[in-house]
């Protein structure tokens, strides 16, 4: 980054912290903080075990020194300033699920990665509320400024949770180690029962597609298939019981359906995966996780960190709603040609030099697309 990218950046980020109100975290004072600053990201050097005693000396702090990125712990500890990890006497953490979209797409623009980590968000959400039973007041939803969504869930009953207990969380949420048979032991179709019955369903209408024949050619295709239990699994699929929305017994037991659910090659995971809410697991089994500040800025895009009401959900936008810099004309210099919305508009930019908005400006510099290329308008 130029010497002028970076004095723009600086300025801007400042400039946002001297004017702006800063949301603390409950339990501020039990919480470890960390910051990195513009000029290190290539190092990712992070100043971390601090500790604050109140909002105002945690605001003064962040506002005295405009932070590229700023983190808090989801761990509280009775002292989180201590200088190792082992001093600062664990107490508890809050349970937090991150969405990111580096598991979900790749290659895509960035508004079309944000619309799609949304649906993902929002089929967390329904999975922690409506199967697992957390209470919506106990959860918080985050936009991360960047690539996507936080969740923490603050309910007493997990606060002391170990990793191991989070993980079984995720499992469930990622249908890590997914039994049918075990799945469908009990009676209730809702959950897993049903989407796995959905993925089942889809699978069956792409088999079938081009005709018994070709579906049984299929199978005896795969390694470990024959002709008999291929014409066994193709008259459970084909029987009224699996018409009707029920899973045949001898399906749950097909030799062909544990090949379909085999490793990452097998045809039923990805189906299944469609249903799964792709969690980042590190994250939600990490007790000591650093996590981004609502209210302050995402140096990788300068976009806001925005708390999202959970029913506001549907209608957020982050690239209006946690746009904060304005529209007033500054020059640039992309790297690359791109079209890219922001503020409700979409500006083409060429290779070369361009004059942009200033909230545009920050995000192409941030992302490393762009370096400032001179006076503004």
């Amino acid at each position: 980054m130029k010497p002028a990218t970076l004095e723009f950046l600086n300025q801007r980020f400042n400039s946002y912290y001297r004017e702006n109100f800063l949301a603390m975290p409950p339990g501020l004072q039990q919480r470890e903080w960390g910051f990195v600053f513009f000029g290190q990201e290539q190092g990712i050097r992070m100043r971390r075990h601090l500790g604050f005693g109140s909002r105002e000396e945690c605001t003064d702090y962040i506002r005295s020194m405009a932070p590229a990125h700023a983190y808090y712990s989801t761990a509280y500890y009775t002292d989180p300033g201590a200088g190792t990890m082992g001093e600062k006497g664990w107490t508890g953490a809050d349970l937090i699920f991150d969405i990111d979209a580096d598991h979900l797409v790749k290659g895509v623009p960035y508004d079309a990665m944000l619309a799609r980590v949304k649906e993902e968000t929002e089929k967390l959400l329904t999975m922690l509320t409506e199967e697992l039973g957390f209470s919506r007041k106990s959860l918080t939803l985050v936009f991360s400024g960047g690539r996507g969504y936080h969740v923490h869930v603050r309910d007493p009953r997990v606060l002391g949770w170990e990793s191991q207990e989070r993980r079984e969380i995720v499992d469930y949420l990622c249908a890590t180690g997914l039994a049918p048979g075990s799945l469908f032991a009990m009676g209730n179709s809702g959950g897993w029962q049903g989407r796995f019955a959905s993925a089942l369903q889809e699978y069956a209408n792409r088999l079938f597609a081009d005709g018994e024949k070709a579906a049984r050619k299929h199978l005896l295709e795969m390694e470990g298939v024959g002709e008999i239990y291929a014409g066994r699994f193709l008259a459970s699929m084909q029987s009224a019981e699996f018409a009707a929305g029920r899973i045949p017994r001898d399906l749950l037991s097909s030799s062909v359906l544990q090949t379909l659910l085999s490793g990452e090659g097998g045809e039923l995971i990805p189906l299944i995966k469609d249903r799964a809410a792709l969690v980042d697991e590190p994250v939600t089994t990490d007790i000591k996780r650093l996590i981004r500040m609502p209210t302050s800025l995402h140096g990788g895009s300068g976009l806001r960190v925005v708390e999202v009401p959970l029913k506001e959900l549907p209608d957020f936008d982050p690239l209006v709603d946690a746009v904060v810099f304005s529209e007033r004309e500054v020059k640039v210099d992309a790297a690359f040609g791109l079209s890219m919305p922001i503020l409700g508009k979409t500006y083409t930019v060429k290779k070369g030099t361009n004059l942009v908005p200033e909230a545009l400006a920050v995000f192409l510099c941030c992302r490393g697309i762009a370096e400032i290329g001179g006076g503004r308008r």
